[in-house]
């Protein structure tokens, strides 16, 4: 996998920062991008604590964060005419598609049917 660029959705995020998923997971990609929905979703978190917040901040700031453009709008709106996806999942995809990103996710079933390219790390 080394050498490609990748999308990280919020729960390989939430895993990375729980220990759940070793952070060295990261290095198979090039470069490391986040949605803006990602950024919000994450950081919009009651956290327990300041210490908690602050590991999760150093955490997203590995990452680059990609913004909505027009472009990633208008295949938002292409997915949501085909297939039934929460719009916030339809913004990450299209983050994915337009940007060329492999999108790391555990929640696949949530992509079903979007033509971009996925990896679980639970099963690769």
């Amino acid at each position: 996998m080394s050498g490609r660029s990748a999308l990280f959705d919020s729960n390989i995020i939430i895993y990375l920062s729980k220990k759940e998923l070793d952070l060295s997971y990261i290095d198979r990609f090039e470069d490391l991008f986040v949605s803006v929905i990602t950024y919000m979703e994450i950081l919009g978190y009651d956290f327990h604590d300041n210490a908690e917040e602050e590991y999760v901040r150093e955490l997203l700031g590995l990452f680059t964060v990609k913004y909505i453009d027009k472009e990633i709008a208008d295949k938002v709106i292409e997915i949501r005419k085909k297939e039934k996806v929460k719009l916030p999942d339809a913004i990450v995809a299209a983050t994915a598609a337009v940007n060329n990103l492999c999108l790391v996710t555990r929640d696949v079933k949530d992509f079903k049917g979007i033509n971009i390219d996925i990896s679980n790390p639970y099963e690769d």
